[in-house]
């Protein structure tokens, strides 16, 4: 299975935020979308970064309250690693377990076209283990 597989099956809506806006700015917007990361934009396309909760949870736990008023680009991380649409389900896990990461943009031709999380490649490694499971009982249960 492909990450195209994985872009079919969600929204492709992606959050992003401007390396201009505040840490209290882009937690609005993850509490508002329900979710652990957001693409930054800058100058140069399609990403100059990611904010994730990672970040704003060492900025707190470093400066404290004084955290919320620094920028975005202040706090993201810039070491982006992004996948495409050619990238298998295999090669996912092993990038997100190897980097530590949660989300990956997905960029295409050089627009950012998804994201990919955690969450969506357990859930589609859970659909191929039950699919499996179905057809290897259907198989034993025509003997």
């Amino acid at each position: 299975m492909q990450v195209s597989n994985l872009l079919a099956n969600k929204n492709q809506d992606v959050a992003t935020i401007s390396q201009e806006r505040t840490v209290a700015d882009a937690l609005l917007l993850l509490k508002e979308r329900a979710i652990g990361a957001l693409v930054v934009t800058g100058p140069t396309p399609p990403l100059v970064g990611i904010f994730s909760e990672r970040d704003a949870v060492r900025a707190l736990a470093t400066s404290g309250a004084a955290a919320l008023e620094t920028t975005v680009a202040e706090l993201m991380s810039t070491d982006v690693q992004t996948c495409d649409e050619t990238t298998t389900v295999t090669e996912l896990m092993g990038l997100m377990t190897e980097r530590r990461i949660r989300h990956l943009p997905v960029v295409h031709e050089g627009q950012l076209v998804g994201m990919i999380s955690i969450g969506d490649v357990v859930k589609a490694r859970f659909d191929e283990l039950e699919h499996d499971k179905k057809d290897l009982l259907d198989y034993v249960s025509a003997r």
